[in-house]
């Protein structure tokens, strides 16, 4: 039996045999790079040597590990298979080709790289990178057959084991092979990316380079130069030149460090020429294989060398530098991160700036001027400007001042429900009004409306919306104020030793958030009770579970019978709660749109874990009406009077905020929809590339496109543009999106201009805290007390909710009513943005759980699975280092 193949000869389908390594390298070798000269000793005479020493038995014992497995039982097993292998003897006929290859490649002590090729390795969706052994400077045919089946035992280390098993991928289905090439005499090394992995620019190539050998750049062990080259002109776009050290060279049957030469240290190792020549190399390699390769090379004297290429994984979108100053667009004028744009965490995107702007501007005027006067307010005193994509409410320094002179008349027009402002005028004027509009709209069938129509019921839709927000912002200063009267009259006249807390009195109340949460919990409940429907929800994945929710097919594991019990049953869910918004911006889906959050807190459910929100209710509410009772029967009659008045409105007060806040996107699924309808019919039109492209339009680029009948219902097309490649308009949306992901890793300024009186008149009112923390301790405000120490889970939005484990801590920037379902996930919720009497403080203390908010920069300083430690009577969250021996066995 054959057991070596040529490098060259080996081809993309022969990964079964030859191991993602040696596919790779026959790639780079037909694609004309220069790689080093070798063969490769093929699965089969992995398969006959375990065979030959019959190991397959006790292999497949001992590798039967489960993903949670502990790192000792993997490296127990790992060792005992090594045992296994060094035991074993190199059957004759393996020996033989073995023997006779290396001969070709040279004299007898020819020095060679031994790397391992594995079947499961260099795959575009898991590179398996650095998971089995190489073995450098091998000298001689004993020494090789020695490192060959090091090779093939190092396809059971402990990490490679834990890996394949968090990947799927069973003991039984892996195989190694083993490359063997001449060594380069590398003066210098390193690895190359074609894709920026800081940002995931493809158009930049990305080169870290060491003297010496490249296997200590790999492994981390020595510092490098960093270089970064336009892959399209070749220049050098950003450089840095590393104090070097140490550097890896040969030693006898291996390599070894030792110090870089004084001369050479602080020395570049590539030019600007070489670098824009290495880069060359991967540019032709990634258009070889049709995707960002992570390469490996090596430069001996003045020639390159491409040792290693494999796809790269997990590359993130591109995007554009992260902004780093602050110009406002209007002077004389103050900014503020507040109200609405506490709803708006991230960069908008450019449709929703356009229409958000004029749609704020002409709410807040409007309500102003009934509250206050006319003329107080001037067309341009207030804007909602972007600044770096992020919104800010703008106020003219003359248009403020006159405001502040109508303070009182603003503050009786609050209290009388005037201005369609405070309880009354949402119950009464905003909510049945915003209900009106959409009402008029949903009776019009979408995909009737020509392209001007859509517009116009995009805008009105969005300025009802407006309208009710800005309505619903006079509700919170009042329930804010109910709350903090009740608690400073309880704390000083009533409370002794013994008595609970005032916000024990103000628990246990239905809001909307707490029905929502109660009928998914209602909804798994009756699941449960559907024979199969339980199991069939669990073992679905939940994209496939939302996706068929939205298109009303039933998924492949649902029968039809199962899926016609379910499918109305979810919708009706979706119908009455799914317009709560993740974020204000439109081009947010709502779990209306994708229902995927929401089924992940549901198998929470129907796994049985988390409480029951209906007994946690009862619960609230019985404390909440005992401790009353008991606080009542010993206070006189005008303490009584005081207490139970100023209680009665804070409890009024509390879940009509929640209320009112939980239906701010109520037209946002019919809203979407419209512009989701224009998208599909500019996609038609070759204008965008995908329907949710429309979002990712400006305004007037929207209205041109109606305007020349590209957006008409069922004639597009009659008007396609004719000759186009691709959507006319794909470019420029690309660099919106790559910029607004650059804009993304931004901490956007509470304040603007940034100054020190402007941090000290308001910077207590903002809803963060300081961008300017360091150190372990990060402070906030505590808006539900209690202590925990658990894993960070950063969620930038509903995409994300499925990372979410049951015990970590939430970490966003905001929390909106529809996060409420992740709240009985988490042990604390800790965010960028918010106070005590915000929604996010409101539903952690139904739930009990710590609430640390308004850190500022929680979602900037934590990553997923960090230990911290949450405080919520302190407001404080620190960072938990783990000591010297923690984390040392865990697998990569």
């Amino acid at each position: 039996m054959t057991y070596v193949s040529n490098l060259g000869d080996v081809g993309a389908g022969d990964i079964a045999v030859a191991g993602g390594k040696a596919v790779g390298l026959g790639g780079l070798i037909q694609a004309g790079m220069p790689v080093p000269p070798g063969f490769v000793l093929n699965t089969a005479a992995y398969a006959h040597f375990v065979e030959a020493n019959h190991l397959d038995a006790g292999i497949q014992e001992l590798a039967a590990l489960p993903p949670q497995a502990s790192p000792q039982d993997y490296a127990d097993a790992a060792e005992r298979i090594q045992t296994l292998f060094t035991g074993g003897t190199m059957p004759a006929d393996i020996a033989a080709e073995l023997g006779a290859a290396y001969g070709r490649l040279g004299d007898g002590d020819t020095a060679v790289a031994v790397r391992s090729s594995a079947t499961a390795e260099d795959l575009a969706s898991a590179s398996f990178a650095g998971q089995q052994e190489t073995y450098l400077n091998v000298l001689g045919a004993e020494a090789l057959s020695v490192a060959v089946i090091d090779c093939w035992a190092s396809l059971w280390t402990a990490r490679a084991m834990a890996y394949r098993a968090r990947e799927g991928i069973g003991p039984d289905s892996v195989r190694l092979a083993v490359v063997v090439q001449r060594m380069v005499q590398a003066e210098a090394a390193g690895v190359m990316f074609t894709a920026n992995p800081a940002n995931g620019r493809r158009e930049q190539t990305a080169i870290s380079a060491a003297w010496g050998l490249g296997e200590s750049v790999v492994s981390g062990s020595v510092t490098t130069d960093d270089v970064v080259v336009d892959a399209g002109t070749g220049s050098v776009l950003s450089r840095r030149t590393a104090d070097k050290a140490v550097m890896t060279v040969y030693a006898k049957h291996g390599a070894r460090d030792q110090p870089v030469p004084a001369d050479r240290r602080r020395a570049p190792v590539l030019d600007d020429r070489e670098a824009a020549e290495l880069a060359s190399y991967g540019t032709r390699i990634a258009d070889h294989f049709g995707a960002p390769q992570d390469i490996e090379w090596a430069r001996a004297g003045d020639q390159f060398f491409i040792l290693q290429s494999r796809p790269i994984t997990a590359l993130p979108e591109p995007a554009a530098d992260t902004p780093d100053t602050w110009p406002v667009p209007y002077p004389k004028g103050l900014y503020f991160r507040a109200s609405i744009v506490e709803q708006l965490p991230d960069p908008l995107s450019p449709l929703f700036a356009d229409l958000i702007d004029g749609s704020v501007s002409r709410s807040l005027r409007s309500l102003l001027t009934e509250a206050v006067g006319k003329n107080v307010i001037r067309e341009d005193d207030i804007g909602l400007p972007t600044i770096n994509g992020y919104a800010y409410y703008y106020y003219r320094t003359s248009g403020m001042w006159r405001v502040m002179g109508k303070s009182l008349t603003a503050v009786r027009a609050l209290a009388r429900g005037k201005a369609h402002m405070g309880i009354a005028g949402w119950r009464e004027f905003s909510h049945p009004r915003y209900e009106g509009v959409i009402k008029d709209w949903q009776a019009k069938p979408v995909t009737e409306l020509s392209g001007a129509e859509l517009l116009e019921g995009v805008q009105a839709l969005l300025d009802a919306g407006t309208v009710y927000y800005t309505a619903v912002q006079s509700i919170i200063p009042l329930a804010a104020t109910s709350e903090l009267s009740f608690r400073a009259y309880y704390d000083k006249f009533v409370r002794r030793d013994g008595d609970p807390p005032a916000l024990t009195f103000i628990l246990g109340y239905d809001s909307e958030p707490i029905r929502a949460e109660k009928s998914l919990f209602d909804l798994a409940a009756w699941a449960r009770g559907v024979p199969g429907l339980a199991s069939a929800i669990l073992n679905e994945r939940t994209t496939a579970l939302a996706g068929s929710q939205r298109n009303g097919a039933p998924p492949a594991g649902f029968s039809e019978p199962l899926w016609q019990q379910w499918h109305p049953r979810f919708q009706k869910h979706l119908d009455r709660f799914g317009h709560a918004v993740y974020n204000l911006d439109f081009a947010s889906p709502v779990p209306a749109d994708d229902p995927s959050a929401l089924l992940e807190t549901l198998k929470f459910y129907l796994r049985g874990q988390g409480t029951d929100p209906h007994e946690r209710q009862r619960l609230s509410a019985n404390r909440r009406e005992d401790h009353t009772s008991r606080i009542i029967t010993r206070l006189g009659p005008r303490r009584r009077a005081a207490f139970l008045r100023l209680l009665r409105w804070a409890q009024n007060a509390a879940p009509i905020r929640e209320d009112a806040l939980a239906d701010v996107g109520l037209a946002w699924p019919l809203l979407r929809r419209m512009l989701l309808e224009l998208g599909q019919r500019l996609v038609d039109s070759a204008v965008i590339a995908e329907p949710a492209d429309v979002f990712w339009l400006r305004h007037q680029e929207l209205r041109s496109a109606i305007e020349f009948g590209l957006a008409a219902p069922g004639a597009s097309a009659a008007v396609t543009i004719t000759g186009a490649s691709r959507p006319v308009r794909a470019a420029v949306i690309e660099e919106r999106k790559m910029l607004w992901r650059g804009q993304m890793k931004a901490a956007a300024p509470q304040l603007l201009p940034e100054s020190r009186w402007m941090e000290r008149a308001f910077g207590s009112m903002m809803p963060a805290g300081s961008q300017h923390q360091l150190g372990d301790i990060i402070k906030g405000t505590g808006a539900s007390s209690g202590r925990v120490t658990a894993p960070a889970r950063v969620l930038r939005g509903p995409q994300d909710f499925a990372l979410m484990e049951p015990g970590e801590v939430l970490i966003a920037r905001i929390t909106t009513p529809a996060w409420t379902s992740l709240f009985a996930m988490a042990s604390a919720v800790v965010t960028d943005v918010g106070g005590p009497l915000s929604h996010s403080s409101i539903v952690a203390r139904e739930y009990g759980i710590p609430a640390v908010l308004g850190t500022g920069v929680a979602t900037q300083r934590l990553t997923s699975g960090q230990p911290i430690r949450v405080d919520g009577d302190a407001g404080t969250v620190t960072i938990e280092h783990p000591s010297p021996t923690q984390g040392r066995d865990r697998v990569a």
